[in-house]
């Protein structure tokens, strides 16, 4: 996905995530795949769509999936599905959850993850965040579960999934897929010897500034030399949950002791009010990166800041 909502500070409708799409250089094992890009929008009065942060935002928000409003996505039974989840909404964290179905994930924010199955088939997603999941076809044709999106607030209708009347594509399902082939990240991050810095979320005395204010002038949040390991300890001390995002490289979650990490990679990570989440990843490209910090509030202003791999 390319996000263009550094963007959108002063522009008078909202900036839409791009999806793109790449396709794997094999076949998968999967029989089609489908775009699911969740996005909110607040409406003005005479109906023009809001821009994050403008007044009239704190109305009830309208969840749309590819631009449609409650859309179906059909599969026959014994037909393998994947689709490819996106949280494109400006600023809220989101629980898609599929009803009744096995959700198996795949991948998450674009990286190839160990599969496992959605606890009660539902994804939490943060703005931003991507997951690539496989359903396959084990309802009863001709019926249909229906899929919900949970936004903090209240669960609502968001699309459904049906199963088609026609015969099975296949006389049984397929069996378990194998991982996703590896784009290259380490299979081990060294934290014992790891560069470590501290960032606070949000906190313009931390040096978090708009996106159009960010430059090579401004003190970075951080340094670190080519192939060495670094970890992050984001603490969030606003009143509401705030989303963080890294620019150029992936992350392993780290459990709280701080030995071991979750078995996926990440790019993006909302983290609770008052909680201290760390973060490692292997410094790899050379450059000037963006981080990115947003509350989830409508109204929030995008920050950013820069890292620099020498």
């Amino acid at each position: 996905m390319a996000d263009l909502r550094l963007l959108d500070d002063g522009l008078k409708q909202p900036v839409r995530p791009l999806p793109i799409i790449v396709q794997e250089p094999e076949p998968l094992g999967v029989d089609h795949d489908e775009l699911f890009l969740v996005e909110d929008w607040h409406l003005a009065a005479d109906g023009a769509a809001l821009p994050a942060g403008a007044v009239g935002g704190e109305s009830a928000p309208i969840f749309t999936v590819n631009g449609r409003i409650a859309p179906d996505f059909a599969l026959r039974a014994n037909e393998r599905l994947r689709l490819r989840l996106i949280n494109g909404c400006q600023r809220a964290v989101v629980a898609v959850k599929f009803d009744g179905v096995e959700v198996l994930v795949m991948a998450l924010d674009g990286q190839p993850a160990e599969p496992f199955t959605a606890r009660n088939g539902a994804l939490v997603l943060a703005p931003g965040s991507r997951a690539d999941v496989f359903l396959d076809g084990t309802a009863a044709p001709g019926s249909a579960a229906p899929i919900l999106l949970h936004d903090g607030k209240e669960a609502r209708p968001l699309a459904r999934l049906l199963t088609s009347a026609e015969p099975p594509l296949r006389p049984n399902r397929l069996s378990p897929p194998a991982p996703l082939p590896s784009n290259g990240l380490p299979a081990n991050l060294e934290l014992r010897h790891a560069l470590r810095f501290d960032v606070a979320l949000g906190a313009t005395e931390a040096g978090w500034v708009r996106p159009s204010s960010v430059s090579a002038s401004t003190t970075p949040a951080f340094r670190a030399k080519a192939g060495r390991t670094v970890v992050l300890a984001l603490k969030n001390t606003a009143p509401i949950t705030t989303v963080f995002h890294l620019h150029g490289h992936h992350f392993r979650l780290l459990d709280r002791l701080d030995d071991g990490w979750k078995p996926y990679w990440l790019d993006t990570l909302a983290t609770e009010p008052g909680q201290t989440q760390r973060i490692a990843f292997a410094a790899t490209y050379p450059g000037r990166w963006l981080i990115e910090s947003v509350a989830t509030d409508w109204t929030a202003p995008r920050l950013a800041r820069w890292y620099a791999v020498e």
